[in-house]
């Protein structure tokens, strides 16, 4: 089945291709998010049935009037805290990230879902159907507006971080990283740091273009250090060194 692709610059210097989520994928995962706030309403309805009287009536004028507040809430507060992930979105493998493929942020996740009860829930989701058809990254009037994207990405998770495993700092310790310079070594904690948001195929391209042009900085890495491991060994070293 065909995906939409967009190419865009990272901070370290290399074209990345990221695939963008179709139509389909993004009706499973708001439909999947719709059921969970769609549950959460009714729990609170039931809570203020079970309450009665005056106390009950005042949740429940609270808990329907609020209730677009609180699918506000919910989308914004996955998306900048969650990696841009809903739990609609993590089921069905998408991902909110910015254009430039950076992590979103708060005012990004919140114009692009404010701009969500107008498009989607106030008009039935139909301009929303329509810009994701018409425009060429695929995105929603929300999406346009917060400079944002809706992209694919595997089912497997990596687990990843910015520090490396003691082992590799061990090993790194006694390499010569003096001609690693401030803006490798800015581009090498900023993979480091975004690694997981990359899909698979990223990931490794990334990995193998930075080590391949900075590697040869470095003395002291064994032969056939695989690449991640050198550019956290490398960012080790100069931790220690500074």
């Amino acid at each position: 089945m065909f995906s939409a692709t967009t190419r865009i610059a990272t901070p370290e210097g290399v074209e990345l291709e990221l695939v963008l989520a179709g139509l389909a994928s993004r009706f499973i995962a708001e439909l999947f998010d719709g059921l969970i706030l769609l549950a959460v309403l009714i729990a609170m309805i039931l809570v203020a049935a079970l309450a009665g009287g005056g106390a009950g009536a005042i949740i429940l004028v609270v808990v329907v009037g609020g209730f677009l507040l609180i699918t506000v809430v919910y989308h914004v507060a996955f998306e900048v805290l969650a990696g841009g992930r809903t739990p609609g979105k993590r089921w069905a493998g998408l991902r909110v990230v910015r254009e430039g493929g950076g992590p979103v942020d708060l005012r990004a996740s919140l114009v692009r879902n404010v701009i969500r009860l107008i498009e989607g829930i106030a008009l039935f989701y139909v301009p929303a159907i329509v810009s994701v058809l018409a425009t060429r990254r695929n995105q929603r009037l929300g999406d346009l507006a917060g400079g944002t994207l809706v992209i694919r990405e595997p089912r497997r998770a990596y687990v990843a971080s910015a520090a490396a495993s003691p082992v590799v700092t061990a090993a790194a310790a006694g390499w010569d990283v003096s001609a690693i310079t401030a803006e490798d070594l800015a581009a090498i904690r900023s993979f480091l740091a975004r690694r997981d948001q990359f899909t698979g195929t990223a990931r490794r391209g990334l990995a193998l273009d930075l080590a391949a042009r900075l590697g040869p900085k470095v003395a002291g890495p064994r032969p056939g250090t695989p690449p991640e491991s050198l550019l956290e060994g490398i960012a080790a070293a100069k931790s220690a060194r500074s």
